[in-house]
C-alpha cells in the first residue's frame, strides 16, 4: 500500500484478447459496421458493383481500428500515493496518480479511470493529451467517507480510443491501495483519574529492559552487554566482571473495553450508540497513549488488540495505529454476555479499566460489577439505550433491558466510577466528571465512610 509521499509501481496494464476489443466498438463503430453489411447485402440485391465497395469500405473501417487499437503496446507505468493512507472519519484524503511513459512512442488521448467504492464519492476520470516518450502526467482526487472501514482503491483502468471513435478499448492495471478510515477521536483534558499515581496508574510495573533506572544490586556480565555498565567495586568484590542491573521506569497499563455485543447496541449509522462508543474508545485509547500508558484494546469475545504480551512493548506510535486500524473495522457480535471480557482480565493487576457498555441486563450487569475487582481504577460510560433508540414522537424501540438508574447503581455499588451517555453527549465533559466522581470516591474510601456513588 503507498503511503505518505511514497507511491507504488502499478506495473503496465493488462491486454485482452482481440474478442474483448471487438465487444470495445462504440456506438459510431457498430453503426459504420451495420451500414457496411447492409450495403454489401443490397448490392447483391440490386447487382451494383459500386455499392458493394462502399458497404466493404464501411464495414472494414471499424474492424481496422480495432486491429490497429487492439495491436497498439503503448507501455505505461502507473503508480497511486494516498495522503494520508489512515483519515478520521469525514475528513479527506488526497490521492496522487502518476503515469509515465516509458516505451519509444508518444501516446494519443488517454482517459483514466480510478475504480473506488461508492461511499467514496463519484469515480474521478482524467483526459490526459499525448504523452510523449517518457514523459509523466500527475493527475490528483480527493476521497472522504463518513463511515469507517477499510476501502480498496483501485485497479487503475487505462481507456484508450482511436482517432475516428470506432473502439474504446479498457486495460486495467492490477495493483491497488486501501483507504483506512478510523474513527473519529475527541481530545480530552488532562485529567487525574482514580487510580492513578503522578499520571502513571495503579496498574504499573517494573521489568527488565536495556535502558532505563539503575538498580544498586549488580548482576554478572553476560554476552552483549555494554563494559560502559561494568560496576568495578563488586567486579573487584566477587573476583568476575559485574555490570549494573537496568530497569525500565515504571509504567501505567490501561485497558479500554469495548463492548460491541448487538443485543446491547441498537440502530445504525454515524450517528448510533455504538459508533459513539467505537469513537469514545478512540478516544480514551489516543489519550491515554500519549500520556504514557501501555494501552491495550478489550471486547466483549475475549480479543485483545495488542495481544497480553504485546501491550508493554509496542512503540505509542505503532500501539495507535494498531487500534485505530483495529476499531476502523470492528463490527457488532454475537456474543450474548461478557464472560470472555471478563477472563480476559486475568488477576487484579490490569491497573485503569475503561469501559464502555450497551444496555445490560442484570446477569451482565452483575458480571461487569465482578470485573472491577480485577483492575487498579474502573471507569464506565454506560450508554442510555432508550434514549439513543428513541424516535420521533418518544417511541420506543429498544428491548427490555435493565432500568439505565439500576444499571449505574449495579455499577457503582460494585466500584465503577460509573456514568450515563444520553445522545450526543461530549466525551471531554464526561472525562472530567468521571474525574470529579473519581476523587470523591477516593476520598471516601480514605474515611472510610460510605459510598455515595460514582456518577456525577
Amino acid at each position: 500500500m503507498s503511503d505518505g509521499g511514497s507511491g507504488g509501481d502499478e506495473g503496465t496494464p493488462e491486454r485482452g484478447g482481440l474478442r474483448a476489443a471487438l465487444g470495445g466498438l462504440t456506438t459510431r463503430g457498430r453503426s459504420f459496421l451495420a451500414a457496411g453489411v447492409a450495403a454489401a447485402v443490397c448490392s447483391y440485391l440490386l447487382g451494383q458493383a459500386d455499392l458493394l465497395r462502399v458497404g466493404l469500405l464501411l464495414a472494414a473501417l471499424p474492424l481496422v481500428c480495432v486491429v490497429v487499437l487492439h495491436r497498439t503496446r503503448y507501455r505505461l507505468a502507473g503508480s497511486r500515493t494516498l495522503s494520508p493512507a489512515r483519515v478520521p472519519a469525514a475528513a479527506e484524503s488526497r490521492v496522487r496518480l502518476l503515469i509515465e511513459n516509458v516505451s519509444r512512442l508518444p501516446t494519443g488521448v488517454l482517459m483514466l479511470q480510478d475504480r473506488v467504492p461508492y461511499v467514496l464519492g463519484p469515480r474521478p476520470r482524467f483526459v490526459l493529451d499525448r504523452v510523449e516518450a517518457g514523459g509523466r502526467r500527475e493527475v490528483a482526487y480527493r476521497v472522504r467517507s463518513d463511515l469507517r472501514g477499510r476501502y480498496p482503491l483501485g485497479p487503475l483502468q487505462l481507456r484508450l480510443s482511436d482517432p475516428f471513435g470506432m473502439c474504446e478499448l479498457t486495460r486495467s492495471f492490477s495493483a491497488f491501495d486501501t483507504l483506512t478510515v478510523v474513527p473519529r477521536a475527541e481530545p480530552l483534558p488532562p485529567v487525574r483519574l482514580a487510580g492513578e499515581v503522578s499520571g502513571y496508574g495503579d496498574g504499573r510495573q517494573r521489568s527488565l529492559a536495556l535502558a532505563g533506572e539503575d538498580d544498586v544490586i549488580p548482576r554478572g556480565y553476560r554476552h552483549g552487554d555494554d563494559l560502559r555498565r561494568v560496576h568495578w567495586r563488586s567486579t573487584a568484590r566477587h573476583g568476575e566482571l559485574m555490570v549494573r542491573r537496568e530497569e525500565q521506569p515504571q509504567k501505567a497499563r490501561c485497558s479500554v473495553l469495548l463492548d460491541t455485543r448487538y443485543t446491547a447496541h441498537r440502530g445504525a449509522g454515524p450517528d448510533s450508540a455504538f459508533e459513539w462508543a467505537v469513537s469514545g474508545a478512540a478516544s480514551v485509547a489516543l489519550h491515554l497513549l500519549e500520556r504514557g500508558f501501555s494501552v491495550r484494546l478489550l471486547t466483549d469475545t475475549g480479543t485483545s488488540v495488542p495481544g497480553p504480551d504485546g501491550a508493554g512493548g509496542t512503540a505509542s506510535a505503532d500501539a495507535a495505529g494498531l487500534l485505530l486500524d483495529t476499531l476502523a473495522v470492528v463490527e457488532h457480535s454475537d456474543e450474548e454476555g461478557l464472560s470472555a471480557a471478563y477472563d480476559a482480565l486475568r488477576g487484579g493487576n490490569e491497573g485503569l479499566l475503561i469501559a464502555f457498555f450497551g444496555d445490560l441486563d442484570e446477569e451482565q450487569a452483575a458480571v461487569a460489577g465482578r470485573m472491577r475487582q480485577r483492575t487498579g481504577a474502573a471507569v464506565a460510560f454506560v450508554l442510555d439505550g432508550d434514549g439513543w433508540t428513541r424516535g420521533p414522537g418518544g417511541i420506543r424501540f429498544s428491548g427490555d433491558q435493565v432500568p439505565l438508574a439500576e444499571r449505574l447503581r449495579m455499577l457503582r455499588e460494585a466500584g465503577w466510577t460509573a456514568l450515563p451517555v444520553a445522545p450526543g453527549a461530549s466525551l471531554a465533559d464526561l472525562w472530567r466528571t468521571a474525574d470529579r466522581a473519581g476523587m470523591r470516591l477516593e476520598r471516601t474510601a480514605e474515611t472510610g465512610a460510605a459510598p455515595t456513588g460514582g456518577g456525577a
